[in-house]
């Protein structure tokens, strides 16, 4: 075979060996799926499960369900918490947990924000006691889908939210003061449980990562606004399908993540008013590491683990779920 021949076959397998990651070329190769995949169990019956949020300093969660806010303690047991709050309405108003601010400005030690769909449009913030407030007002059009804090700082330590309209994305900024500031109008279409990645997650440490629910995708949005393909998930995609919630893989010895599962009528994935859960043995098991990014679609809870170093990114399948599972929100960590 001829040199220039054999470098182009040498090229061509090494694309096939190879994860596409950061790269915005369409048609990019899936991942490939672990030999022992992990499964999404029962947890916890509960009502209407949305989001959740934490953990909190006990290591307890923060559950949206029912239109409430409740405690989700490491005993299984759920309760009340922050009984001033009420939904104000709408089909998804996920919730973030309160994470330190800069110095000198702090959005308040366990406080929970919710996302509020209706007019007034924006964020409210409830105190543990249940006092709730209008935190800040939106305007930019479109379903406000998204909401997470980020923890890393290259956003400010700013509170995040996005707002979908069609094919556009916008991305806001918000400060512990209200400040609201537009991060980019023209990210893809997101929406979901997103997270800000850590500062080991290669060349997307410290971006707002979010999925792509319609085409499977996942997407890095840089605090100057730039959007940058992280990977296609390979799992099935489209509205009430898709990839839908996430979270990092903390690193510790021994957690759960937990994930909410909506009973959702006349739907293909009805979901079963149940919190999913998978401990961090299946996980091990399944060859995800600490600091890789968990995603899961919102129809079966098909589940990809994305790790990404500097010399680039790999996608696993490591998990399922229910069939009939219909994921929301976030997924969290339960430590212990």
């Amino acid at each position: 075979m001829r040199r220039p021949q054999l470098r182009t076959v040498l090229l061509a397998l090494l694309a096939i060996a190879t994860v596409a990651c950061g790269s915005t070329a369409s048609g990019m190769l899936r991942g490939r799926s672990a030999r022992v995949r992990a499964q999404w169990r029962d947890y916890v019956h509960v009502r209407r499960p949305l989001d959740l949020a934490g953990p909190r300093s006990d290591g307890s969660l923060v559950l949206a369900a029912d239109g409430r806010l409740w405690q989700l303690l490491r005993s299984r047991r759920v309760e009340p918490f922050a009984t001033g709050y009420q939904s104000p309405g709408g089909e998804e108003p996920y919730i973030a947990l309160a994470e330190p601010g800069r110095k000198g400005c702090s959005f308040g030690t366990g406080a929970v924000y919710a996302l509020r769909l209706r007019a007034p449009r924006g964020v409210v913030k409830i105190s543990p006691s249940g006092q709730v407030r209008r935190f800040v007002a939106l305007t930019a059009p479109g379903l406000i889908d998204g909401i997470a804090f980020d923890g890393t700082g290259r956003f400010g330590h700013r509170l995040l939210v996005t707002i979908n309209a069609g094919a556009r994305t916008t991305v806001v900024a918000i400060s512990c003061h209200g400040a609201v500031s537009t991060i980019t109008r023209r990210a893809p279409r997101v929406e979901g449980g997103i997270a800000v990645a850590p500062r080991r997650f290669g060349r997307f440490a410290g971006d707002l990562i979010a999925p792509d629910e319609t085409g499977g995708r996942i997407f890095a949005i840089t605090p100057r606004g730039a959007s940058r393909l992280v990977a296609d998930s390979g799992l099935p995609h489209g509205n009430d399908v898709g990839v839908e919630s996430e979270t990092f893989i903390p690193d510790l010895q021994h957690y759960s993540v937990l994930v909410a599962d909506r009973l959702t009528p006349g739907n293909r994935h009805p979901g079963d008013d149940e919190l999913l859960q998978i401990g961090s043995a299946a996980l091990r098991r399944a060859g995800v590491p600490s600091g890789a990014l968990l995603v899961a679609s919102e129809g079966g809870a098909h589940t990809d683990a994305i790790s990404c170093r500097t010399g680039g990114c790999q996608v696993r399948h490591v998990a399922d779920g229910p069939a009939i599972a219909h994921l929301e929100g976030h997924i969290a960590v339960l430590p212990g």
